[in-house]
C-alpha cells in the first residue's frame, strides 16, 4: 500500500508538471493552428531565467518574472519569425519553429556553458509536507500540484468565463468579424503565441528547480509533449490534462516496477518457452521498457482512436 500510495502521488505531481507545459502547446494549436516544435526549448529558457533571476532576487521573484521573460520572447518569435512564415503554410511554420529550437539551445550553450546547473528548490519550500508509511512527501511536490491546478483553473476561467477569451476563440473562426468589431487579430495571435510561450516558462521554473537544469531539458521532455498532445487529441486541453495524468501515472509506476514480462505472465498462470528472440523480450524488465511505454500508447491511440481522447478545440 505504501508503493502504491506514495508513487500515485508522484505521478500525479510528474502529470501536472507535464500538463503545464503541455498546456501552451495545446491552447497555441487550438487557437492558432500552428504546431510548435519548439515549445520545450521555451520551458528549457523558463528554467534558465529563473536560476539567473533567482540568484539576483531570490526564486519568489523569479516565479514571476521568468515566465514573462519567456512570454516576450514568444511574442518576438510570433510578431518577426512566425507570423512571416505562417504565409507560407503549416510546412514553413514546422520548418522555422525546428530551426528555432537549435537557435534557442546554442544560445543557451553560448550564455551558459553545457553543463547541469545548481538551480535548487528554495529552502522556503523543502522539508516535509506530509508522512505516508513513514515515507516522507516534500513540500515542493505539493507546490507543483498547487501551481498547476491553480493554471489549469486560471486558463479555463480565462477561455470560457473573459470577453478576452471569447474575443480570443472568435479570432480563429471569424477574424474578419472580430477586426470589424475594432480588435487586432494579429495582435490577439501574438499574445496567444506569448502567453503559451510563458506557460511553457512557469513549468521551466517549477521542473528545473525539481530535477535538473541543463540543455538537454529540453530534448528530454519534448517528444513526450507531442505524445501527450496525440493521446489527449489535438487541441483539446481537457484531453491534455488526461494525457498528462495518465502518462505521468503510467511512467512513474512502471519506473518502480522491477519485474519481467515472463514474470508478469508466470503471475496470470500463462508460461512460455524460453530462448529465441521471444524469450529474450520477455527477459526485459517494465523498468527497463518504461522509456517507450508512452510512446506504444501513442501508436494505440492513432489506430483506434487517431483523434485522440477527447475533441480538436480547446475546452
Amino acid at each position: 500500500m505504501e508503493f502504491f500510495l506514495v508513487s500515485l502521488l508522484n505521478g500525479i505531481s510528474y502529470g501536472l508538471l507535464l500538463f503545464m507545459l503541455t498546456s501552451g502547446l495545446t491552447i497555441v494549436f487550438s487557437l492558432m493552428g500552428v504546431l510548435n516544435f519548439a515549445h520545450a526549448s521555451f520551458y528549457m529558457l523558463g528554467a534558465y531565467f529563473a536560476y539567473q533571476t533567482s540568484r539576483w532576487l531570490g526564486f519568489w521573484p523569479a516565479l514571476a518574472i521568468a515566465p514573462l521573460l519567456v512570454g516576450a520572447v514568444g511574442m518576438a518569435v510570433e510578431r518577426f519569425g512566425l507570423r512571416t512564415a505562417h504565409r507560407f503554410g503549416h510546412v514553413a511554420e514546422l520548418l522555422f519553429t525546428f530551426g528555432l529550437a537549435y537557435l534557442i539551445e546554442e544560445a543557451v550553450h553560448l550564455v551558459w556553458g553545457r553543463s547541469s546547473l545548481d538551480y535548487r528548490v528554495p529552502a522556503d519550500l523543502e522539508g516535509t509536507l506530509f508522512t505516508i508509511y513513514g515515507t516522507a512527501y516534500p513540500v515542493f511536490r505539493g507546490f507543483m500540484l498547487l501551481v498547476a491546478l491553480a493554471m489549469l483553473v486560471s486558463i479555463w476561467m480565462t477561455l470560457t468565463r473573459t470577453r478576452v477569451g471569447m474575443v480570443i476563440q472568435a479570432s480563429l473562426t471569424h477574424p474578419q468579424m472580430v477586426e470589424a468589431l475594432g480588435h487586432n487579430v494579429p495582435r490577439v495571435f501574438t499574445l496567444v503565441f506569448g502567453g503559451g510561450a510563458a506557460l511553457a516558462g512557469l513549468a521551466g521554473v517549477i521542473g528545473g528547480a525539481a530535477f535538473v537544469t541543463e540543455p538537454g531539458m529540453a530534448a528530454t521532455v519534448g517528444p513526450m509533449v507531442f505524445v501527450i498532445v496525440v493521446v489527449g487529441g489535438m487541441g483539446s486541453l481537457g484531453g491534455a490534462f488526461i494525457a498528462s495524468l495518465a502518462i505521468g501515472i503510467i511512467q512513474t509506476f512502471s519506473v518502480a516496477l522491477d519485474y519481467s514480462f515472463a514474470d508478469l505472465l508466470a503471475r496470470l498462470g500463462f508460461a512460455h518457452a524460453p530462448g529465441g528472440a521471444l524469450g529474450e523480450f520477455m527477459k526485459l524488465t517494465i523498468a527497463q521498457a518504461a522509456p517507450v511505454i508512452p510512446y506504444l500508447l501513442m501508436v494505440l491511440m492513432l489506430i483506434f482512436r487517431p483523434k485522440g481522447l477527447m475533441g480538436t478545440r480547446a475546452d
